[in-house]
């Protein structure tokens, strides 16, 4: 069997720079020309996942199949390679400490001094080695999170290089993405921040094979020779990645400027397949070249960071794309969303998506929008907690349960018509522990949602949850109107729940935004898009 061969993704002078969507760009270069390649995340802080961290510090928390809380790149590298990631996708070095901590307790180091070189530095190469030994792949790519020169990077710099030197000529490589930054006050791009982020890598040990230069503006020939010269790297091994208008333009931008090319040549590896991006070209083309658009109200409660709703905004161009029709997501603080001013607030959308979440802030501002959206028949999607809120919503106005709510938000309602999960109930620790990952769900016949995955009778999708719809009030909501219309048979929960006398109100209690990819566009959303369009035009 042919060796694994290995990409390490590393960032120097600021973080942001994109070294998620270099890494999936170019997976998907190498993956189109018939390459089996996966990526993983080396995250640097001490966390064991980021389940506990605030949307506002990391973003969104992206969960896999099996029930990983993992870092939102793995989203783009979902997104991009239609691959499914998993736990081994992503590492904290919390983690790594944690496995070597426990490995000592249990006296397998026999007796000896435990320290960060080598026994934390082999549990890294360990973790990156994983996916490669599992044979399935071949070409793994290792985004290293954070900047070179960070303390907190230098035991994963280590590892690489000592994997690069065990690894051997041609089988693993290091692209280093920096950036070129234009001063407007001179009226030119300055190579001085990327000389110097090279040189700090090369402190480490470890020579960039290839530079990938982040940059506003174009850079000229000439610059490139001079970041060749001084940054010791091939000619055609310095690549320029410029701004581009959308994430998804990034993989065509690398193939022009080789990118794949000279990484199979330095990996040793057959470059005369022609990459086939028929299907990508298709999806742009429908995504740049909208027929109409529409506007959808994203309410939520971490709306100021746009990367704490990473998953469903992208969700959203993917079902754009397949409706031909370009969406314009509204966000709506439900923190400031009031019985005085939500028709102003809310008025013109063409559908209203409410966002999940944790916590009693903004409560009181979803329900409104999911009242807004039932009455006045604007098409709806709930998620997780969106959809406990319409539940309590229609419990409230509909059912007459004034002071119906979830346990979350209070403890002592009378009618806990959302309560915790039984299995949670002698649960302290909050890391990892809520219903996590993948779970079967059977859908009911003839329902909208049934429809809308294409009559299948079971799917399954991804959660993320600790509280659930409490079955105890099933019977008088479905008298009421709002019918369960998904079912977990394993745990008898309910997934889905929809309304009959609207045009599209539905929902659910997993994360179908994990689920959408280019290729596979989810159903609720592409379901979503088309309804809000069908509301404009009525």
């Amino acid at each position: 069997m042919a060796q694994t061969k290995y990409i390490f993704v590393t960032g120097g002078v600021t973080s942001s720079l994109g070294k998620g969507i270099i890494a999936a760009s170019l997976a998907k270069l190498l993956q189109s020309r018939g390459y089996k390649t996966t990526i993983q995340k080396l995250d640097p802080y001490i966390n064991v996942d980021p389940g506990t961290l605030n949307p506002y510090e990391h973003g969104e928390c992206y969960v896999t199949d099996d029930g990983a809380e993992t870092d939102l790149d793995l989203g783009h590298y979902e997104r991009f390679l239609n691959v499914r990631t998993s736990q081994a996708n992503n590492v904290t070095t919390g983690r790594i400490y944690q496995s070597v901590i426990e490995k000592e307790r249990r006296g397998e180091f026999l007796g000896k001094t435990v320290q960060v070189v080598p026994h934390i530095t082999n549990e890294i190469k360990e973790r990156v080695q994983l996916l490669g030994n599992s044979g399935e792949y071949d070409i793994i790519i290792t985004e290293i999170g954070g900047t070179v020169g960070d303390i907190e990077s230098l035991p994963y710099i280590e590892a690489v290089r000592q994997l690069l030197w065990e690894l051997g000529d041609n089988n693993a490589i290091v692209i280093h993405l920096t950036l070129v930054p234009y001063l407007s006050a001179a009226g030119e791009l300055k190579t001085k921040p990327t000389q110097h982020s090279v040189k700090t890598l090369m402190e480490s040990g470890i020579k960039a094979d290839i530079l990938v230069c982040r940059t506003e503006h174009e850079i000229s020939n000439e610059i490139k020779d001079k970041l060749a010269l001084f940054c010791n790297v091939k000619r055609e091994a310095v690549i320029q990645s410029i701004d581009a208008s959308t994430i998804y333009d990034v993989p065509l931008l690398m193939q022009e400027e080789g990118l794949d090319s000279v990484t199979l040549q330095k990996l040793a590896l057959p470059n005369d397949v022609e990459p086939d991006l028929g299907r990508w070209n298709e999806f742009l083309a429908r995504h740049k070249n909208p027929k109409d658009e529409v506007t959808i109200g994203l309410v939520g409660k971490y709306v100021e960071l746009q990367d704490s709703y990473k998953s469903i905004l992208e969700a959203f161009i993917h079902a754009g794309a397949t409706n031909e029709v370009k969406v314009n997501v509204k966000s709506v603080h439900s923190e400031y969303i009031t019985a005085k001013n939500y028709e102003s607030k809310l008025k013109g959308l063409d559908a209203i998506l409410v966002a999940p979440g944790f916590g009693e802030r903004g409560i009181e501002g979803k329900v409104k929008a999911v009242e807004y959206a039932r009455v006045m028949h604007i098409p709806f999607l709930g998620i997780c907690l969106g959809m406990q809120m319409a539940v309590i919503e229609y419990a409230r106005n509909v059912l007459g349960l004034a002071n119906a709510n979830s346990t979350e938000m209070d403890e002592n309602t009378p009618d806990p018509v959302i309560s915790i999960m039984e299995e949670q109930k002698s649960i302290t620790d909050k890391g990892g522990t809520m219903r996590l990952g993948a779970w079967d769900c059977e859908l009911k016949e003839g329902s909208l949602v049934q429809k809308m995955y294409n009559g299948v009778k079971q799917i399954s999708e991804r959660h993320r949850h600790r509280y659930e719809f409490n079955n105890a009030y099933l019977e008088k909501l479905e008298k009421a109107g709002l019918h369960a219309t998904g079912f977990n048979k394993e745990t008898n929960l309910v997934e889905i729940v929809e309304l009959k006398n609207h045009p599209w109100f539905i929902g659910v209690q997993y994360h179908p935004e994990y689920k959408s990819t280019v290729a596979n566009p989810h159903p609720l959303f592409v379901g979503l898009v088309k309804a809000a369009l069908e509301h404009k035009k009525a």
